[in-house]
C-alpha cells in the first residue's frame, strides 16, 4: 500500500492549477468522495465555484483513475477537462499529475491507514 501524504496533495493542486489557471471553466466538480478534496482546493486556487453536478465547460476532477467506471461516465461533457490525481492507466482522454503501473492500492491523505483494507475489498466488490 502506498500513503500519500498532504505535501503530495498540495504539489498535485498546484500542478492542476498551473495547466488550468488561463482557462475559462464554469465552476470545478470533484466526484465524491476523493474528488471532493481536489475540487474544493481547486476552486479556492483557480477562484471558481464548485459545482454540485459536472456541467459544460467545467473542471472535474477526481483522486483516482483506476478501473475507469467512474470517469467514463462523465467523458461526453463538452468543453469540460478532466484531471485525476492518480492514474493507474495510461492517460488518453484524461489528465492524470501521476501515472502508476501496477494494482497497488493508494492511501490518500484524508484516508484512514486503519480501514485500508476495507475500503480496497468494498472498492473492487463495488465494480464486479
Amino acid at each position: 500500500m502506498n500513503k500519500l501524504s498532504w505535501i503530495e496533495f498540495d504539489e498535485c493542486v498546484n500542478s492542476i492549477y498551473q495547466q488550468c489557471k488561463n482557462k475559462k471553466y464554469q465552476g470545478v466538480y470533484g466526484f465524491p468522495r476523493g474528488g471532493l478534496c481536489l475540487a474544493v482546493a481547486l476552486s479556492h486556487s483557480l477562484g471558481l465555484p464548485l459545482l454540485d453536478e459536472p456541467k459544460n465547460n467545467s473542471l472535474i476532477v477526481d483522486d483516482i483513475y483506476d478501473t475507469g467506471y467512474t470517469l467514463e461516465k462523465i467523458k461526453h461533457i463538452k468543453g469540460s477537462e478532466t484531471h485525476v490525481w492518480i492514474s493507474k492507466k495510461k492517460p488518453t482522454w484524461w489528465n492524470s499529475y501521476k501515472y502508476i503501473k501496477g494494482n497497488e492500492w493508494i492511501i490518500f491523505p484524508w484516508e484512514s491507514i486503519n480501514a485500508a483494507n476495507k475500503d480496497r475489498d468494498l472498492y473492487y466488490k463495488s465494480r464486479l
